[in-house]
Parts: structure tokens; C-alpha cells; sequence
């Protein structure tokens, strides 16, 4: 039987207790879970290295984790600690990783015990504006509600200024607003969408950009990254470009990046285009009889033929009209 020892200090009322063969928390399981901890923190960071382009997001994050790690010695050590608003504003077109930045942030900010549970919450105007009088400030509460712990993430958000000051959509920017400071130590908010729009949105509401002091610009890819992307989609499905795709991709990169749309350049494209050729692959392959490991994995030249202008190929031209489903040119 393990035994309670108290030793009573004469003239002193400090009691003095010790628990034989018991090990209270010590300072090697702190240890153990700081390591813990760290790991993760590195191999989220690892996972934000891994994306292509975007280093100055990358470099900024660095320097957010770097802050909340410091301040949190400080404090240990009885200093001041330097508090810093963690509301986000991301500037860039889709397709540009903004909400796959916004995910990594929630489960790194978890694991640096500024959020308690890293969750992403992606909402737009739509989730948030209500049709009546009433409807907003409940729509948008209950949307606070379910991000408290992580991250609401408000696609679009420029679009809640939009209607003019009858527009139900401020209501819901006052309701964020509170919400920002009612649940302040357990909520980020990030608001994105493109540059110029959140530009002009946060000049007419100085209110709401003073609450956001972290801004990050999410760049178009640029011709090279979006080619890198593209293995990367591939590889991941265990399919692998062969040179000659590779070429081919490149070459209406280099259209829809320089004469095309002012959004081309982004990962959304690539996603398309890489799903889109596998099953142009499969549609090669479905009638032979024998395919080997190689052959199944390869995507071709001509699983990306369809990239190419129609008035650069007539035979393609037949393929686009007899089957619209597999050869729709539409991106």
C-alpha cells in the first residue's frame, strides 16, 4: 500500500505533502508534447512549402508563426506580450490557392493553440445576407457561430457592399464586426476575393481595413508553375505527362496565359484540363485487349489534341461534334 506522508511544520501553518511512488506531471511530458507539437507545426509548413509559387504568402506565414511563438517565450519569461490581430485579408483571382492557404492556416493556428479546433468554414454573400428585415443578422450570426474555433472564410466578400446603404449586406459586415470582437480570442476571419474589388472595398469602409492588418496578394501563375501543377495533379493520380503532352500543354499555356482570359492562370484550368485528358486516355485505351502499367499511367499527345484551336484540326473537329460529352472544348 502506497503510503500519504504529511509533514506539519511546527509554528508554521504550511503543509507540506508527498506522495511516495507516485509521479506527478513533469517536465518531460511538457517536453514530450512540445515536440509533439512542433512536428506538426513543421509538417504543415512542410506542406505550405510544397505548393508551387505564392513565396510571399508563404514568407508572411513564416513570419506570423515565428511572432506567436516568440511572444508565447516572452510571456513565459514575464514580458510583455505583444498582441496582433489575425484577420486576414486575401487579394487574388480564383484558382490562385487562397482557400487552400486559408485550410493550412486554421490547422496551423490549432496546433499553436491560437484556434482551439482549425476548422474551415467557406461562406459568400448569399450565406450571409438574408431576404427580410431580421434574416441577415441571423444568417450571418449562425455562420459566426460555426466558425468559432476556426476560420470563416467569406468568398467574394466585396460583394457584401455592393447594393448600397439599403443593402442588407451591411448589416451582415456590422454583424461580423461584433462577432470579431465577441469571439476574439477564437475566431479568424479571412475576407477574399480579387484585388482590384477588395481594393476599392476595404477605401470605402476604413473601419473594416483597420481591423485587418495581415493582407496577402495571391499572384496568377505564371506559365512554368502552372506546368508544375500539372504534374503534380498527375502525379498524385499515379498518371505522368509524357514529353510530348508536356509540349503541348505548354503551348496553350503560353496562349491562355498571354491572349487569354485575365483568369486563365490559375489551378482550376489545370484541375480541368489534367481530369479531362485522363478520361481522353481512357477513351484511347478502352479497346485493347492487353495494356500494361506504363501504358495505363502515360498521358499522351493526343490525349491533349483537343487543347489545340479547332481550325488547326479537322479531324478533331468531327471527334468535338460526334461525341459533345468526352470532347466539349468548353473550359
Amino acid at each position: 500500500m502506497k503510503i500519504l506522508q504529511v509533514k506539519l511544520g511546527i509554528g508554521n501553518s504550511k503543509i507540506n505533502t508527498k506522495f511516495s511512488g507516485r509521479s506527478l506531471p513533469n517536465e518531460k511530458s511538457k517536453k514530450e508534447n512540445d515536440l509533439i507539437n512542433k512536428k506538426r507545426v513543421e509538417s504543415i509548413l512542410a506542406e505550405l512549402d510544397n505548393m508551387v509559387g505564392l513565396e510571399m504568402v508563404k514568407d508572411l506565414i513564416k513570419e506570423l508563426r515565428a511572432f506567436i511563438e516568440i511572444q508565447r517565450r516572452r510571456q513565459q519569461e514575464g514580458l510583455i506580450k505583444v498582441s496582433t490581430v489575425l484577420h486576414m485579408i486575401f487579394k487574388g483571382n480564383p484558382g490562385t490557392g487562397k482557400s487552400t492557404v486559408a485550410r493550412l492556416m486554421g490547422r496551423l493556428l490549432k496546433e499553436l493553440n491560437i484556434l482551439s479546433q482549425g476548422h474551415l468554414i467557406e461562406v459568400e454573400r448569399a450565406d450571409l445576407v438574408g431576404e427580410y428585415i431580421g434574416h441577415t443578422a441571423h444568417k450571418a450570426r449562425e455562420q459566426l457561430k460555426k466558425a468559432v474555433g476556426g476560420i470563416l472564410f467569406i468568398d467574394e466578400a466585396y460583394s457584401l457592399a455592393r447594393g448600397g446603404e439599403k443593402d442588407f449586406g451591411r448589416e451582415a459586415i456590422d454583424v461580423l464586426v461584433k462577432g470579431m470582437e465577441d469571439y476574439r480570442d477564437n475566431l479568424v476571419i479571412i475576407l477574399a476575393g480579387y484585388k482590384d474589388e477588395m481594393d476599392y472595398f476595404l477605401q470605402t469602409n476604413p473601419g473594416l481595413r483597420s481591423r485587418f492588418s495581415v493582407q496577402l496578394e495571391f499572384p496568377d501563375y505564371t506559365v512554368p508553375e502552372l506546368l508544375a501543377i500539372a504534374k503534380s495533379m498527375a502525379d498524385d493520380r499515379q498518371y505522368v505527362l509524357s514529353q510530348n503532352a508536356i509540349e503541348m500543354l505548354r503551348n496553350f499555356l503560353i496562349r491562355e496565359v498571354f491572349f487569354g482570359h485575365r483568369h486563365n492562370g490559375n489551378a482550376h484550368m489545370i484541375r480541368n484540363i489534367i481530369e479531362k485528358a485522363i478520361r481522353r486516355q481512357a477513351l484511347r485505351l478502352i479497346n485493347k485487349s492487353s495494356l500494361t502499367r506504363q501504358e495505363l499511367m502515360i498521358i499522351e499527345k493526343q490525349d491533349l489534341v483537343w487543347l489545340m484551336p479547332m481550325k488547326d484540326n479537322e479531324e478533331q473537329n468531327k471527334l468535338f461534334t460526334r461525341s459533345p460529352i468526352c470532347y466539349n472544348n468548353s473550359r
